[in-house]
């Protein structure tokens, strides 16, 4: 059982074992919890798959994400729920249910770090540990209406977790507030190797924003577009200067190879049992071969040099999601096409290793729904900064 109480699915059931932190440090006070991919000492890492759990010994130490939080005074409370060896956007785990998302009901949490945004949007510990590979912090937060980073490839440490494709793989967490998650970071993140302006010039993705949105999103939207620019000016409109069903391709290839050279050989040797999509997904996996990803590596490398070169010290505004959290009971083919959608603009930063954050700013139909920003390599401090003056700035606008 979790450490904690655990009314809305979000936590893994396993024995009780402590974990010791220490006393006083700059996040003592706060609690938090883990997706279940990374390891705790005391406890087997699942990865969302009951016959992992079962395979999985104790492990005798924590990652380094983990021990750092520890050290700093935070208090593990349990670990929570992933999708299946973390390869979904839904958030629906058919072995261990669906977290409930409080602050959308009836509607899902979004995967998949799925236990730990539901259990921070229930208010069950301050913060939460989850990765994201495709959208895994930045989905969740946009439908939980929490704050998200997902941050530059390869700053946080990501020993002592589940690789799922090493290429696109980055840890973030989850926060209700931005003076949590401030906190945080400033214990998780090591000061910026690159520099960003205080009031950067601001670029509004016509994509994002023409394609993929429908009228009451975009009606959303567009008003929070008018709070930002009272913090951060104008955004100019520009284009990526890359279809995004390119970008959404590419990804689709790099992580399909990438996920079953990681996982592969346990599926063909232990033949587990997935869920629906989830099964689908890895079936297409199985299939991607070594020349296609070869293939996509250079597009990905044209991309990512075209999409650096736009952003340089500039941000980039956007939707985070096409739309609010959809309702639990969509069928699967209604749910695989809009996790494409969401993809094609989820793979700007993942595909090519920028930090981007969700901002829990906006509302549809009394759901959640992110404003997001992208900003340059390296200024993840930074951004969050910003982040933090621009929803002041709108909260005191709204009060």
């Amino acid at each position: 059982m979790p450490l904690c109480d655990d009314p809305i699915g979000a936590f893994v059931s396993t024995p009780d074992h402590p974990v010791p932190h220490q006393a006083d440090g700059p996040l003592s006070g706060l609690s938090f919890a883990v997706k279940d991919i990374f390891d705790v000492a005391g406890y087997s890492t699942g990865c969302g798959h009951p016959l992992k759990q079962e395979q999985s010994a104790r492990v005798q130490q924590s990652s380094p994400l983990v021990q750092s939080l520890l050290d700093a005074g935070a208090r593990f409370c349990g670990k929570t729920i992933s999708d299946e060896l973390a390869f979904s956007l839904t958030g629906q785990n058919v072995h261990y249910g669906t977290p409930q998302n409080v602050k959308a009901p009836g509607r899902l949490p979004g995967g998949s770090s799925s236990g730990s945004a539901a259990a921070v949007a229930a208010g069950l510990c301050d913060f939460a540990i989850g990765s994201d590979t495709g959208g895994s912090i930045r989905a969740p937060a946009s439908y939980c209406g929490l704050v998200g980073l997902r941050p530059t490839h390869g700053r946080l440490s990501l020993d002592g977790c589940m690789p799922m494709a090493p290429s696109l793989d980055v840890a973030g967490w989850f926060a209700q507030d931005i003076a949590t998650y401030l906190r945080v970071a400033d214990v998780l993140l090591r000061p910026d190797p690159a520099p960003l302006p205080d009031k950067p010039d601001v670029l509004l993705l016509t994509e994002a924003v023409d394609r993929l949105m429908g009228e009451p999103e975009r009606k959303t939207f567009d008003g929070l577009l008018r709070r930002v620019e009272t913090v951060l000016g104008t955004p100019e409109p520009t284009a990526l200067g890359v279809d995004p069903d390119r970008l959404w391709s590419i990804f689709r290839v790099t992580q399909g190879y990438e996920v079953w050279q990681a996982h592969g050989d346990w599926i063909v040797a232990n033949a587990p049992v997935f869920g629906p999509g989830v099964k689908e997904r890895l079936a297409w996996a199985s299939t991607v071969t070594r020349e296609q990803k070869v293939e996509v590596d250079q597009q990905r490398q044209d991309c990512t040099r075209l999409i650096r070169d736009l952003v340089a010290d500039r941000l980039l505004v956007l939707p985070t999601m096409p739309s609010i959290a959809p309702r639990i009971e969509e069928d699967l083919d209604w749910l695989d096409r809009f996790r494409n959608r969401a993809l094609s603009i989820l793979s700007i930063a993942g595909l090519v290793g920028l930090p981007q954050v969700n901002l829990p700013l906006g509302q549809v139909d009394a759901c959640p729904f992110g404003l997001s920003l992208i900003g340059p390599a390296g200024t993840d401090q930074a951004l969050l900064s910003l982040a933090g003056r621009l929803m002041s700035g709108i909260r005191a606008e709204e009060g």
